[in-house]
């Protein structure tokens, strides 16, 4: 049996998930194949070579044609936010099954009309999910384990820092990802919203208010077009940035727990760092993504004269994920999160399972990023978190 899956979406994140699909049944023992059907974008000419060079085998340049398909099971979502909501629903209401890329959507209203899609397609036996693949990193999911088996006791701190530097030249383009109405939000939503998903995700707690400041630090950019031309006056045409470079918020968990959280995209020299630190009442654990492999663990209730952060290699057979790729101590990378991100979702689909993050969890990571940006708004006052009934 397969399952036929339609990707809208071939850059960056459409490569990557493509990666995903390529793979999960050759490591991985699913009870359905996923099928390369259908890859989906607006240039003909690019989205050949893009279906050729990924192993598409076949192409729409409408993504409503696409969720109509008979041959497509599933629509793996890899768009720009701003095209989410329309395309989501429209495949769940098809009755397919659907993957969307974070953040679910560019506002609250949109993410809730998903959410409510998603519901009323679960009453059909149509699954959704939402992508946030870093919970899918061995290290990551052994440290939520740990958590949950108590290892560490009561969560008292959480630090979590997500870090880049590639808009730091204030000549790089105005891409899309800097315009508001097409990304939602900048560093974070696009950065920050992983890192509060995965420290939720890892303690198993939620955060209930923040108190905030965001900036941006250049505020207009050379229009795309205008690398190669000038405007009327003759200098090069520039639009203006319309959302943050930066975002540092506290928070506050459910549980009593305090957090710290830092995204941004001008940390000169870092390009893809990604930190995770949680304290808890009897051990700690760290986590750095630029050795994703590794999980550091300290046991308070150790003996004091050779205690110590203990480097764990997450690579054994027993670790989450790990099992079916290499020999312990083979070490895996980025792309493996999105390859185990699509075998959980196969294997929920094909058990009639809820997969997890749901629509109504990626809804929750835009709760916590809403009451940032409300609570940096209006001089970084304390912003309780809305709760949806």
């Amino acid at each position: 049996m397969t399952l036929g899956v339609g990707l809208v979406g071939y850059a960056f994140m459409g490569a990557a998930h493509s990666q995903a699909w390529r793979t999960a049944g050759r490591f991985f023992d699913l009870p359905v194949e996923p099928e390369l059907a259908v890859l989906c974008g607006r240039d003909a000419d690019a989205l050949a070579a893009a279906a050729a060079r990924l192993g598409w085998r076949a192409t729409e340049t409408d993504w409503k044609r696409l969720v109509t398909r008979d041959d497509v099971q599933l629509v793996d979502v890899c768009t720009p936010g701003d095209t989410h909501v329309e395309i989501a629903i429209a495949a769940l209401d098809a009755g397919k099954h659907v993957l969307c890329e974070k953040p679910l959507a560019n506002t609250l209203d949109e993410a809730r009309a998903m959410v409510a899609a998603a519901e009323r397609a679960r009453e059909r036996g149509v699954r959704s999910m939402v992508g946030f693949n870093y919970r899918r990193v061995p290290a990551v999911a052994l440290a939520r384990r740990l958590v949950e088996q108590g290892r560490i006791g009561e969560v008292r701190h959480v630090r979590a820092a997500y870090l880049q530097d590639w808009i730091v030249d204030p000549e790089f383009p105005l891409v899309w990802r800097l315009q508001r109405d097409r990304a939602g939000s900048g560093a974070l939503g696009d950065i920050g919203a992983h890192i509060v998903d995965m420290a939720q995700f890892v303690i198993g707690d939620r955060l209930t208010g923040v108190s905030a400041i965001t900036e941006t630090f250049v505020r207009e950019r050379p229009l795309p077009s205008a690398s190669h031309g000038l405007g009327a006056t003759g200098t090069a045409a520039r639009g203006a940035v319309t959302v943050d470079d930066a975002a540092l918020f506290l928070g506050r968990f459910g549980g009593g727990g305090l957090a710290t959280f830092e995204a941004t995209r001008f940390a000169t020299g870092r390009k893809n760092a990604i930190r995770l630190e949680v304290n808890g009442s009897r051990g700690s654990l760290a986590f750095d993504f630029e050795s994703m492999n590794e999980l550091s663990f300290y046991d308070g209730t150790g003996d004091a004269e050779t205690a110590g952060f203990r480097r764990i290699l997450v690579t054994e057979p027993d670790h989450p994920y790990a099992g079916a790729w290499w020999p312990p101590g083979h070490l895996l990378g980025y792309e493996h999160s999105f390859t185990h991100e699509v075998v959980d979702l196969v294997r929920d689909i094909a058990a009639g399972t809820d997969p997890t993050p749901s629509f109504a969890d990626g809804l929750q990571v835009q709760l916590v990023l809403d009451a940032v940006e409300r609570s940096a708004a209006d001089d970084s006052r304390w912003c309780a978190i809305e709760t949806e009934d």
